[in-house]
């Protein structure tokens, strides 16, 4: 039972970034949390990411029933064909400016529910996720910082079904839809010493889906001022339908691993 699709999603913006400090005495269980700082006054953070995430879930097509999901991410790795990851943040004091960037293209496998309607499915799938928000902090001292964020999140899917054997052999479509979500909550981290920190975010809304959701949690170390890295964990869900049929029910999971610079 294998699957399809992964448009694997959604953002490491801030993966090491934490706000200026302040000029008050830091104790050793309080590590002063610095960052790069323009003339300006603003920092800057661009961060290539790899999120090894499995998915599960449901999509269709206008016409066409629907095909379930149920893939680790090594029956996704074996199909895919290309896929981009990347995040970005600028701060200025409280103020914060993140987006991140997913594209991925994907051949596989799927099943009809309880394979009846076709021995096989082929599924090729291309999907694009793109956020852009705004924060505040709203928590902010030496160690660290907790922002209250809102933003948009653009969503395009194209996936072409073909059926192989049983009711639906010979069977193919290809269909697509494009929609906007908007999404808030929290994201933040905190230093336990300079080099170690934690970070992580929350966010969740809806507008085109009915349901958009995603929420990570990592461990970062910074090599240098300018060089850091994160590892953690990540989840995020979307439940997509319109009116033509076309359904894309999924969440998706995994172990996610990136590389910040500071500048």
């Amino acid at each position: 039972m294998k699957t399809i699709f992964v448009p694997v999603a959604v953002f490491l913006a801030g993966l090491a970034a934490a706000s200026p400090s302040s000029s008050a005495d830091i104790t050793p269980l309080s590590p002063q949390a610095k960052v790069i700082e323009s003339p300006s006054g603003w920092s800057f953070t661009a961060a290539p990411y790899f999120w090894a995430a499995g998915i599960s879930g449901d999509t269709a097509q206008f016409g066409l029933p629907e095909v379930h999901i149920d893939s680790s991410f090594s029956d996704i790795l074996q199909n895919l064909d290309f896929a981009f990851m990347g995040a970005g943040e600028a701060r200025y004091d409280r103020y914060s400016i993140f987006g991140d960037i997913i594209y991925t293209k994907l051949g596989a496998d799927a099943h009809t529910r309880r394979g009846i309607l076709a021995d096989s499915v082929d599924v090729t799938s291309k999907t694009f996720a793109g956020l852009l928000g705004v924060g505040y902090s709203v928590l902010e001292d030496q160690s660290g910082h907790l922002d209250i964020v809102g933003g948009v999140r653009v969503w395009s899917v194209d996936t072409n079904i073909a059926f192989n054997g049983g009711i639906l052999d010979g069977r193919e479509r290809d269909d697509s839809a494009t929609w906007v979500d908007a999404v808030a909550g929290v994201r933040g981290n905190y230093f336990f010493t300079p080099e170690f920190y934690l970070t992580g975010w929350g966010l969740v809304g809806g507008g085109g889906a009915d349901l958009d959701w995603d929420v990570a949690l990592g461990l970062g170390y910074k090599f240098t001022n300018a060089v850091s890295a994160v590892a953690g964990y990540r989840a995020m869900g979307v439940n997509y339908s319109n009116n033509d049929g076309f359904v894309f029910d999924v969440v998706q999971q995994g172990p996610i691993l990136g590389i910040a610079v500071h500048f």
